[in-house]
């Protein structure tokens, strides 16, 4: 996974990532944005405009926020609250629009990681 997106952007959700990203892997659930790591091409366009620096590297992000690094894949693997099947790769966020729900860890999250 060449990116991921922290809980700097829970409840943020400033977007201008979106806008940047060449290939539109960036998905909108209810209180983050996520990136899928079977769409991104590496390209770092999205990290340089994250206004709270949310966004980085999967092997660059530090120890206290590993655990948003697997939950940003996990929203993709697992089926979502309210869905049958996980997302996959839908092939663009554009085209299937706001998800609107978030993974365990972010729906209940109140600003602290159990690692």
């Amino acid at each position: 996974m060449p990116y991921v997106i922290t809980d700097a952007c829970i409840d943020v959700m400033d977007r201008t990532c979106i806008d940047e990203c060449p290939v539109d892997c960036i998905y909108q659930g209810d209180r983050k944005l996520y990136i899928n790591p079977a769409e991104c091409i590496d390209c770092g366009a999205c990290e340089p405009v994250c206004p709270v620096s949310a966004i980085s590297q999967d092997r660059k992000v530090p120890e206290e926020k590993k655990p948003f690094a697997a939950d940003n894949a996990r929203f993709f693997e697992v089926p979502l609250p309210g869905r049958d099947e996980p997302l996959g790769a839908p092939g663009g966020a554009g085209d299937l629009g706001r998800v609107g729900v978030d993974t365990e860890l972010v729906a209940t999250y109140e600003g602290s990681v159990s690692t």
